[in-house]
């Protein structure tokens, strides 16, 4: 299965998704799935990657080499977030080839949020404060990269902490991320009819 990952920036937010990713397809019993981070176009935020023409422009150029389309944003404490991409999915249909999908899914409340779910966390540290931080990014994922000393890796630290995070995807972000990651992977799952 070929699958495009579409971040709302791939700068950074590559080093996070393609891991996380690949390890969920892994639970899932498919390991030889490949895995590639939209990077042209460029989408330069929120505002472009929730652009419905922007969407539509990126299923109609790849959609001859990819199987399964994720589009992964923040949720950036938007409760309406969840609405909108329902919104892009169903609009989308129209634009995908039979047995081609698009799914959208948004983190709570940042991507970096799945890679701290699979890391070992400050014990002063709550998970629900956490899940709850509007900006867990600045919060709680710079925190740890800096005490890492990898700020000045490719994706200030998320490239380490991402692979790092993705070797227990299923002990650890699966089990901390019910809202979003096993949300995403149910519905991967029954499109692939695995477990």
């Amino acid at each position: 299965m070929n699958v495009l990952i579409i971040p709302e920036d791939f700068r950074k937010d590559q080093y996070m998704l393609k891991p996380i990713v690949v390890a969920m397809l892994t639970y899932l019993d498919r390991p030889r799935s490949k895995v590639t981070v939209l990077t042209e176009p460029l989408l330069g935020g929120i505002d472009q990657a929730l652009n419905h023409d922007q969407i539509r422009k990126i299923i109609e150029r790849y959609r001859g080499m990819v199987d399964l389309f994720l589009l992964c944003v923040d949720r950036d404490g938007n409760v309406d977030r969840r609405k909108r991409l329902d919104n892009i999915e169903e609009a989308m249909k129209s634009h995908l080839p039979s047995g081609k999908v698009l799914l959208a899914e948004h983190a709570w409340q940042e991507i970096e949020v799945w890679v701290l779910a699979g890391l070992d966390l400050p014990p002063a540290w709550s998970w629900q404060a956490i899940r709850a931080e509007r900006d867990p990014k600045e919060r709680y994922f710079q925190p740890i990269a800096e005490q890492r000393r990898l700020l000045a890796e490719p994706g200030e630290g998320r490239k380490s902490l991402g692979l790092e995070a993705a070797q227990r995807y299923g002990q650890r972000i699966r089990q901390k991320c019910p809202e979003d990651i096993q949300a995403l992977e149910s519905r991967i799952g029954q499109i692939i009819g695995s477990k």
